[in-house]
């Protein structure tokens, strides 16, 4: 009687090896197909903030030289002049301080004498999910 007890307990009792073996193999199967999908709606979310970050700065830039008649110096200018609330991250280097800055000709400051902001760049040398350009030429 106390052996049918002890026969019952174990067939009752758990998952046998090659049961966990399988649950285990089904899942990184799918962990194999997930991740990589996965990883690339990341990349493309970032690169549409990265578009929209570029578009925004882009135009406050503008907008600061329209208004006060000569570019800004630094994008802390934007800031500073309350165009934009903060200076956005770049989200391909994940920092404030990697944005590239390209200024006006010399020619084109023979006035002011100081050459101010014209446009702005990702300072991410990666290239982007099309395969065509770096993210520091878009």
């Amino acid at each position: 009687m106390v052996s049918r007890r002890i026969d019952a307990l174990r067939r009752e009792g758990g998952f046998t090896v090659v049961e966990l073996a399988i649950v285990i193999t089904v899942i990184l199967i799918i962990m194999a197909i997930a991740v990589p999908g996965y990883q690339q709606v990341i990349r493309h979310a970032k690169e549409d903030t990265l578009r929209e970050n570029l578009r925004v700065m882009r135009k406050m830039i503008d907008q600061y030289t329209a208004d006060r008649e000569k570019a800004p110096q630094a994008l802390e200018d934007l800031v500073d002049k309350h165009y934009i609330p903060e200076i956005p991250e770049d989200p391909m280097t994940g920092s404030r301080d990697t944005w590239e800055v390209i200024l006006e000709d010399v020619d084109a400051v023979a006035l002011s004498g100081e050459r101010g902001i014209i446009d702005v760049k990702s300072g991410s040398n990666a290239i982007d999910t099309s395969g065509e350009r770096a993210y520091s030429d878009w």
